[in-house]
């Protein structure tokens, strides 16, 4: 096949903006798609006008050539026996034809491509890990808000529409980004929806084909191999020869002898063997099994965690009485006058939530700080204690020091004032946006025996993080709760508030039950700033109680 100039620059274009990769995980990042889709639009439709004016021209030769060689053809020695016939045709093959060789040639692509080129620092391209990332988002949220295939595919979340409807040929990329990613249950989902929208297309957006080759093999996987053997068949219908197809064929027969659904020799009577669909391809006559959670959580804490991301109710009613709502001052001078709004959501360990903590102007300023620094955010290797990418955590970050902005300060300060904890050991304050699905599986901010870490000043001896503060700098249209599951605690993100909690008992060892995740942000986009506090000058400030477990 002969790749056109203007596709090749257009591929090159794409290859350098690469480096920009990971845009999936920050939408913050992903805004900058929106004017490179429009300055492509805008790029493509002077191009499709330059080639509308060549074309023309060129029909224009057409019908020159065509009403000559028809008059010609009629009586060919007649018509050469005119002199002036006889010049005008060579003519015609030789000076007129350059004419046509040279608009035939001309390249309005290359003009148009470096205008594109031109832009090469402010446009955005995603990379084929971005199309990775986003597709598996979707089947996180899929997965965590229990989105029906279908409803996704017609644009529906949730029982609102957001979006126009995909396309077979959309659910089929779905599909492939799964199948590569080793996952065969949501390649069995989406490549069933592709199928059954195939049927219904007029203008078909992929083949029948392609569809079948990634749904039989991973239906089997699945452990369905009659269903994948009549899908196989079906494919087999449309390429009599596909050899890994034919090869399928036959390892699903012998499977499928060995289970005794077919005769030990030869095919069943009715010849099922080389049957293929006999009605529209359902998912639901599928036993399907979901891929086991990443971050090595067991299934029953995982469900949960789920179940509260869906804002189920899981808290004891009777625990959940107890809970109260007050004004305090925390023994502040600071805030006699002015009394923190304090929101109980769990009492040991004691999980508050502050309202009116953080204004407006504030969230503008280390938003615009942080956002030209952001980088995918990290998680540490318990093994190598190495700082690396993990697809449980998916999110950009950027910290910013007190120095850089008296509003950082006087956040930093207020974090102090509030909880009465020495700052001058906090961890500088980390402006974080989540991304397409952007999550954090269940985790601990302290760090637990045997576990290196790196980044937590240790060699300065702050030892470890005694507590979490963490700002909510947007409010969330649906998804995005900070959730406890061993506590069966749901925070919800609320522009302006704060959520506080101690990491560690008072003697140092870690709270287990402090175990929490970031839920999928399922529509909006969610901003957050964290403060990590360390054990290192709060002896005073929160001393040993009596008791291993004692909490203050």
């Amino acid at each position: 096949m002969v790749v056109p100039i203007y596709l090749s620059a257009l591929i090159l274009i794409l290859q350098c903006h690469a480096a920009c990769g990971e845009i999936f995980s920050s939408l913050a990042d992903m805004e900058g798609l929106v004017s490179t889709e429009f300055e492509l639009m805008k790029q493509l439709d002077n191009y499709i006008q330059e080639e509308e004016i060549r074309l023309k021209r060129l029909r224009g030769f057409l019908e020159e050539y065509e009403n000559n060689h028809h008059e010609a053809s009629e009586d060919v020695s007649k018509y050469l026996a005119n002199p002036l016939n006889a010049y005008l045709l060579v003519k015609r093959l030789t000076s007129d034809w350059k004419k046509v060789e040279g608009v035939m040639t001309q390249n309005a692509g290359t003009a148009f491509m470096i205008n594109i080129t031109q832009h090469r620092g402010v446009l955005y391209f995603p990379s084929e890990e971005d199309l990775n990332g986003a597709a598996v988002a979707l089947m996180r949220l899929q997965d965590t808000y229990k989105l029906d295939t279908h409803a996704l595919a017609n644009g529906d979340l949730l029982g609102k529409k957001y979006s126009r409807q995909l396309t077979a040929g959309d659910c089929w990329e779905l599909g492939r980004q799964s199948y590569n990613n080793g996952d065969h249950y949501h390649t069995v989902l989406w490549m069933g929806e592709a199928l059954n929208k195939w049927d219904d297309e007029s203008n078909k957006t992929v083949t029948r084909n392609e569809i079948l080759e990634y749904l039989a093999f991973s239906t089997f996987k699945q452990g369905n191999v009659k269903e994948a053997l009549q899908l196989t068949n079906e494919l087999l219908k449309i390429v009599p020869y596909h050899q890994r197809a034919i090869g399928n064929k036959k390892h699903y027969e012998d499977v499928l002898r060995q289970l005794g659904v077919i005769p030990e020799h030869g095919k069943t009577d009715d010849s099922s063997s080389d049957d293929g669909m006999s009605e529209p391809f359902n998912t639901a006559n599928l036993k399907l099994k979901k891929p086991s959670p990443t971050s090595g959580i067991s299934n029953d804490h995982w469900d949960k965690y789920e179940k509260l991301c869906r804002g189920e109710k899981l808290m004891d009613p009777k625990i959940e009485g107890h809970l109260r709502c007050r004004y305090v001052t925390n023994d502040d001078p600071y805030f006699f006058i002015q009394p923190l709004k304090m929101e109980e959501a769990f009492l040991k360990p004691l999980l508050v939530i502050y309202h009116d903590v953080i204004f407006d102007e504030e969230i503008e300023t280390v938003k615009k700080l942080a956002h030209p620094r952001f980088k995918r955010t990290t998680v540490v290797n318990s093994a190598t204690g190495k700082l690396e990418t993990a697809k449980y955590r998916i999110s950009k970050a950027a910290f910013l020091k007190n120095e850089e902005h008296h509003h950082v300060l006087k956040m930093s300060r207020r974090v102090g004032a509030i909880t009465g904890l020495d700052m001058s050991t906090a961890e500088d304050l980390q402006i974080c946006n989540y991304g397409i699905g952007g999550h954090y599986e269940p985790h601990f901010d302290y760090a637990r025996k045997n576990e290196t870490i790196i980044g937590l000043n240790n060699d300065s001896g702050w030892r470890n993080r005694i507590a979490t503060w963490l700002f909510y700098m947007s409010d969330v249209e649906a998804g995005g709760a900070t959730v406890f599951p061993a506590l069966n605690v749901a925070l919800w993100p609320q522009k302006g508030s704060a959520a506080f909690w101690y990491n560690l008992f008072p003697n140092g060892e870690g709270n287990e039950l402090t175990r929490h995740a970031a839920c999928p942000v399922l529509t909006g986009s969610k901003w957050v700033a964290n403060k990590w506090i360390h054990e290192k000058n709060q002896e005073f400030r929160r001393p040993c109680g009596l008791t291993v477990d004692a909490e203050t």
